[in-house]
């Protein structure tokens, strides 16, 4: 269903930040911080955790260019509008389905050392699972992944095939960042077996 310009990039902006100031966040390692700030990195966090995840990595990382690859489907559009209300610049497509136009953008914002954000199980699932592409291109010139485990005390639930989660106002929220530096792999195989296993590892929130 097609969301008013309106609401996708005034209210919802507001809404989201006022929502997500709320929350008692409290991030695990207390002592991250971004390394090699001159490289880039895919910051990954599940599609049904997305409300709190985009201003996250915002928060995370105040000072860098942050691109977001969405989806080009009416939903996409809507969240797209959002995002540009909120700072981030964007990649429209799919790293695992989108083309060589969108893998393309996405190395060449990684070069300029701007954070990728994007939800490894999007836009259609299935849910908890990441994407071949994504991997693939952390592992290609060795960009650091972190993957945002983000958990709820209080919550609606939404009946989506993403699981999709809306935090309660003043909710505690905790975060676990999982930071991976994927290995080369020498074949598609090798890929297959390192995605599935990666993905049951983080897919148990």
């Amino acid at each position: 269903m097609a969301i008013s310009p309106l609401i996708s990039r005034h209210i919802l902006p507001f809404t989201l930040k006022l929502l997500y100031a709320s929350l008692r966040i409290s991030v695990t390692p207390q002592s991250w911080t971004m390394k090699h700030s001159d490289k880039g990195m895919i910051f990954t966090f599940w599609h049904g955790k997305m409300v709190t995840g985009w201003l996250l990595a915002r928060a995370l990382f105040p000072e860098k260019t942050i691109a977001a690859v969405v989806s080009r489907s009416e939903d996409g559009r809507t969240l797209s509008d959002t995002l540009e209300q909120l700072d981030f610049t964007l990649i429209r497509g799919s790293s695992s389905r989108g083309g060589d136009e969108v893998k393309h953008a996405m190395q060449e914002a990684l070069q300029r050392a701007s954070i990728i954000v994007l939800t490894p199980d999007g836009p259609r699932g299935p849910v908890f699972q990441f994407k071949y592409g994504t991997l693939r291109i952390a592992s290609s010139n060795s960009y650091p992944l972190i993957f945002a485990e983000i958990i709820y005390e209080k919550a609606w639930k939404l009946n989506s095939w993403d699981q999709f989660e809306i935090p309660k106002p003043f909710s505690k929220t905790a975060i676990t960042l999982h930071r991976f530096d994927l290995p080369e792999f020498e074949s598609e195989e090798e890929l297959r077996i390192y995605t599935a296993t990666l993905s049951n590892r983080l897919g148990h929130e």
